[in-house]
């Protein structure tokens, strides 16, 4: 396959904060970008050569910024499929159809998983208020319900009691197609980037051990404190996932580590990650170049951790209290870093993060966990 080389156009379905970030990388490495999201004041238009603004199922659009780019990726999973198809039949778009076909529906993603022997936690897919009711029974006193489509960031799903009615629960969640898991016995949450080539070479990077508030990503480190043994099979999960389902560009693949030391998949994401946004402090390749490298047919680069880097989420509550945050107090600390994504504030939604270096992985949680406190007004 012949490389698409710097000074190439990079067409990006959706111009979230995903895309900015890796339209920056992009223009670092000497690529102009073309962004396709419906909103013409996206995060990533402020650095995107142009915005196509259109709905991410409109053909024409696709096509259009199919004519106008050399290679197409993604930042979001919600792409239509005859939008995907249209652009694939002008230039490539990676990863392709076929990926998002299976990721975009969370009972199409667990049954392919299941199909090819991942490990998996038990769960049922269920098509009706009934079948819900059953799913549920049958998965004890606590399950998870969570929409096939759509959802994300604890949206479009319910954590269950002993005595919650199925029926306002399969209303809740739009009368649509659910999956219900069983409530595991966690010991921690990790998650394994993979960057894989049009040829089939990969590289990953070191297993981030995530920290979750209300479903939401609230820290996340690298490399993980876990045991060799769990990031070493974290890897061998992630990378088989990424080939066996050809996936070009990026895979993150979200895992559960039980306690008794078993891991299994949670989700999967083919695009950058929340949970490797420290890898622009900790790694010489951050995962926003190594997506583009990937994408553009380029050698890998290195994914080694130099050093442990952490970083906190920033939501749109931290804006609310009737005084800017204090930018000054949390850049004062040394090892700190801080990463805003050009968004209006509202609350619950991630503006921004602040990141921290240390010699361990405790030490730059606590760094970037105090960096946000101090943000806060006085």
């Amino acid at each position: 396959m012949t490389p698409v080389l710097p000074g190439a156009t990079i067409g990006i379905f959706g111009g979230g904060q995903l895309g900015r970030m890796m339209t920056l990388a992009a223009r670092v490495l000497g690529y102009h970008v073309i962004i396709l999201d419906p909103d013409p004041k996206c995060a990533a238009g402020a650095v995107a050569d142009r915005v196509i603004a259109a709905r991410l199922d409109d053909v024409a659009a696709a096509t259009e910024l199919a004519r106008a780019s050399d290679v197409i990726t993604v930042e979001i999973e919600k792409i239509g499929a005859e939008a995907m198809a249209a652009a694939s039949a002008i230039v490539p778009v990676r990863p392709g159809g076929g990926v998002l076909y299976i990721i975009q529906d969370r009972a199409r993603q667990k049954r392919w998983l299941a199909d090819h022997k991942f490990p998996l936690g038990p769960f049922r897919v269920a098509d009706s208020a009934p079948e819900l009711a059953d799913a549920m029974k049958e998965a004890g006193a606590h399950a998870f319900v969570k929409s096939a489509f759509g959802g994300y960031d604890g949206r479009g799903q319910a954590r269950t009691e002993p005595d919650d009615d199925a029926a306002a629960i399969w209303s809740a969640l739009g009368s649509s197609t659910c999956v219900v898991e069983k409530a595991l016995d966690l010991e921690s949450e990790i998650s394994v980037m993979v960057a894989r080539r049009p040829d089939g070479s990969c590289a990953t990077f070191p297993p981030a051990l995530n920290h979750h508030v209300n479903g939401v990503l609230d820290w996340s480190v690298i490399p993980a404190p876990v045991p060799e043994g769990i990031a070493a099979e974290g890897i061998r999960v992630a990378r088989g996932i990424a080939e066996q389902m050809d996936v070009v560009g990026l895979l993150a693949v979200e895992m559960f580590v039980l306690r008794n030391g078993t891991l299994v998949v949670n989700e999967l994401a083919p695009r950058p990650h929340n949970s490797f946004h420290h890898t622009e402090l900790a790694s010489l390749t951050s995962q926003f170049e190594q997506g583009i490298r990937a994408v553009c047919d380029l050698p890998l680069g290195s994914t080694g951790s130099m050093r442990p880097a952490a970083i906190a989420n920033l939501f749109g509550d931290l804006w609310l209290h009737g005084a800017a945050p204090r930018w000054e107090e949390a850049l004062a600390m040394p090892a700190v870093r801080l990463h805003l994504y050009g968004k209006s504030p509202r609350p619950g939604r991630k503006m921004g993060h602040v990141g921290a270096v240390a010699e361990t992985a405790g030490e730059a949680v606590a760094l970037a966990i105090e960096a946000r406190a101090r943000l806060l007004p006085g």
